[in-house]
C-alpha cells in the first residue's frame, strides 16, 4: 500500500489553499515546462480546512521521485512560484 507524500511547506501565499501552510486535502503536481502545483488557485477566500496536505498525484513521469504517478519522497516543499522544489529529473 502506497503512503502519501506530505506537503512540508508552501511559500505560495497567493494561493487560496495556503493559510499558514497548505490546507488542501491533496495536491496534484503537473506542468508542461516545470513541476507546478496543479491545485494552485487564487480566489477571494481562504480554505479553512484543518487538514495537512499530501501529494495526491504527480504527472511528471521524468521525476526521479515518481513511481506509478505517485511521489515517493517523504515530503515536498512548494516554492513561492507554486513549483515543487523537490522535483528532480531522473
Amino acid at each position: 500500500m502506497a503512503t502519501a507524500t506530505k506537503v512540508q511547506s508552501c511559500a505560495t501565499t497567493a494561493c487560496t489553499f495556503n493559510d499558514g501552510g497548505c490546507t488542501a486535502l491533496a495536491i496534484t503536481i503537473s506542468g508542461q515546462n516545470a513541476a507546478e502545483c496543479g491545485t494552485f488557485t487564487t480566489l477571494d477566500a481562504r480554505s479553512q480546512n484543518p487538514a495537512e496536505a499530501q501529494v495526491g498525484a504527480c504527472h511528471l513521469l521524468e521525476c526521479k521521485h515518481n513511481e506509478g504517478l505517485m511521489c515517493t519522497n517523504a515530503s515536498i516543499n512548494v516554492a513561492a512560484g507554486a513549483e515543487c522544489a523537490d522535483y528532480e529529473v531522473a
